[in-house]
């Protein structure tokens, strides 16, 4: 069983876990997630499509990402998942923490803080293996692209990390 930490307000730890999506928290409490937008020189990302059997946003563009276990470190976690859901070793790449943004959904236990990364490297479509249980295809796009999926409203969180694609 997968266990978060609880953070406060100032993302600090409280010293308390929950369960994977327990969706226990309350008001000023949150747990940590990270993303990473990986991209190759020529400005072009890795962007990954959900699989369809997704409960939410099935089929939906997006980055690697996931929660930071109990005990991880913010940057331990969003390598562990890119490599997890790519393949990738990102922890060579240029680049590295970007910024963090906060989301609240009051009343529904889950607020969590996400730390975003931007590593660049040269990327091989061979050295890609994606983890099928979590998605149905990848692409190299560039920002015009990424601009026209997120315009469907088919690219999870373009919005909070437009600015990780425009560095």
């Amino acid at each position: 069983m997968e266990f978060w930490d609880i953070y406060d307000a100032n993302k600090q730890p409280t010293g308390r876990t929950m369960k994977r999506n327990d969706w226990c928290l309350k008001d000023g409490e949150y747990h940590l997630t990270v993303l990473g937008v990986v991209a190759r020189p020529d400005h072009t990302f890795l962007i990954t499509k959900r699989v369809m059997t997704k409960a939410w946003a099935p089929g939906w563009w997006e980055v690697s990402g996931g929660a930071a276990q109990a005990g991880e470190a913010s940057y331990d976690a969003v390598l562990r998942e890119v490599k997890e859901e790519t393949g990738l070793d990102v922890s060579k790449a240029d680049g590295g923490y970007l910024f963090t943004y906060k989301r609240e959904n009051p009343g529904e236990g889950d607020n969590y803080f996400v730390d975003v990364y931007r590593f660049v490297l040269e990327i091989e479509d061979t050295a890609l293996n994606l983890q099928t249980e979590e998605t149905d295809g990848y692409m190299f796009a560039d920002l015009d692209k990424i601009k026209e999926i997120a315009a469907k409203g088919e690219f999870l969180h373009y919005d909070s990390i437009k600015e990780a694609f425009e560095v």
